[in-house]
Formats: structure tokens, sequence, C-alpha cells
């Protein structure tokens, strides 16, 4: 273990590439917002593909995959503007609703909510469970440390 302006920080070696973990529970992470619901996943999903959304276009949307009156939909945006994912202009007397972050940026939150939870904070710990099971290959970690040596080579610059 090595130390980076006091913070513990681990080597990571795939092969001939080396990565530097910091730990996961030193630096603080961005707040995440409330986790989100299926139903609301899905409206996110709308909300993502199209940019810009009124409730009549998130009802049409889910209208074959799942049916929900013009009210509920509504309720389903004002639910996630007030999580934090979605904000609105209005546009005569039609709310326009767009995402506030881009997906990856959620997926990243609700990862850390998984890794706080089940993994005691540590980044570590899930990958480590992620490759025991096979959901994380080798390929996958070398493409992973490339990334984590090139950002820290740009931070180093």
């Amino acid at each position: 273990m090595t130390f980076d302006n006091g913070r513990p920080q681990k080597l990571f070696t795939i092969g001939r590439v080396n990565a530097i973990f910091r730990s996961a529970t030193m630096f603080s992470a961005k707040k995440s917002g409330k986790a989100l619901s299926e139903l609301e996943h899905l409206v996110m999903a709308v909300v993502w593909e199209r940019g810009e959304v009124t409730t009549e276009d998130v009802r049409m949307a889910l209208e074959k995959r799942h049916p929900m009156k013009e009210s509920t939909a509504r309720t389903i945006l004002s639910r996630l503007e007030e999580k934090g994912y979605v904000t609105h202009r209005i546009d005569g007397r039609t709310n326009v609703y767009r995402g506030l972050d881009a997906p990856t940026n959620v997926a990243a939150r609700a990862v850390r909510q998984i890794i706080e939870r089940f993994c005691g904070g540590s980044v570590e710990q899930l990958l480590v469970g992620m490759v025991n099971n096979g959901v994380v290959d080798e390929k996958e970690l070398h493409r992973i440390a490339e990334c984590i040596a090139l950002r820290n080579k740009r931070e180093g610059e």
C-alpha cells in the first residue's frame, strides 16, 4: 500500500498494466439521490432516449410495456424531480422534463450505494466478488486498468 496526499492507495497490476486504486472509503463520493424504482427507471429510459419529454410522451412511449394514465406519468416525473433525476421547464401550460445526469453517472451512483451497503465501502471487495463470480473477465479488467492508468496519467500532468 502506498500513500498519495495522506490517502491510502493500492497498486493494481494486470499483465503489464499498472493502475492505482485509492481506498473507496477515503474520498467523498457525490451524494446520490434515492434509488429508482422499476417504473421510475422505465420513465428515465424514455427521458434519456428522447432528451426532453412531456407526460404524454412518457405515457405513449410506455403504452405497450406499462400502460398508465397521464396522471400517473405526471406523478412519476414529479417524484423523479424530487429525487433529483430530472428538472422541468414550462412550455405554455405543459411541463417539459429533461434528465439532470447521464445514465452512466446514475448507474455509478447506484453502484456506489451497493458498495456502501454490501461491501463496507470497498470497491476492491466488489471487484473481487465480481471476478470470483464470473461477472467480469480478464479482458474487461485489462480495459479497466488501462482506463485507470490513463486517468492517473492525465491527473498527474
